[in-house]
């Protein structure tokens, strides 16, 4: 495949919001910076979608929250967040996201996904088999090996993708 120009590429943006704040939180102590998030992925390049999923507990804090993520240009995909009789919770959009992609693979060169899920290995293993590009953020010490090695390059979510947790919360 030839090597577009970055400022020709187009690109579709995959964030995995539960995973990002787990993880993140977990290594960093921080939150994840969507907006510098965004606006790194798609620099110089043509957004075609950018995505933000997240489970909806239907909580005032969590609606901002997702007010600012279409504020930032995400479309935000729900799913209502199921709490079993065992008390085991449920909320991953792993399928969901899978299939988002591999809709919009025929329409970019790039894909970026922000996670550090390794159940998404299969389909950037397929995507970057068909010749497309796919970097996948993730906290460092927390995203699979195998989602590491199959992405055609990996960025580690540190220093300007952080921002500090508010106090008050």
């Amino acid at each position: 495949m030839t090597k577009v120009p970055r400022t020709n590429q187009r690109v579709a943006v995959f964030a995995d919001v539960q995973n990002l704040y787990y993880t993140v939180k977990e290594q960093h102590n921080s939150h994840f910076d969507y907006r510098t998030f965004l606006r790194e992925a798609t620099d110089g390049r043509e957004l075609v979608k950018a995505f933000a999923y997240a489970t909806d507990k239907g909580d005032d804090r969590q609606q901002r929250f997702q007010q600012i993520l279409r504020g930032l240009g995400f479309e935000v995909r729900l799913q209502p967040f199921i709490q079993r009789a065992d008390g085991s919770t449920k909320g991953d959009w792993d399928v969901g996201i899978t299939v988002d992609m591999l809709d919009l693979a025929p329409k970019v060169d790039i894909v970026v996904l922000a996670s550090g899920d390794g159940d998404y290995a299969p389909v950037v293993t397929r995507m970057v088999d068909d010749g497309l590009i796919v970097e996948v953020y993730g906290a460092q010490d927390l995203t699979a090996g195998l989602l590491v090695r199959t992405a055609t390059r990996f960025i580690p979510i540190q220093g300007r993708l952080l921002l500090p947790i508010p106090t008050s919360w």
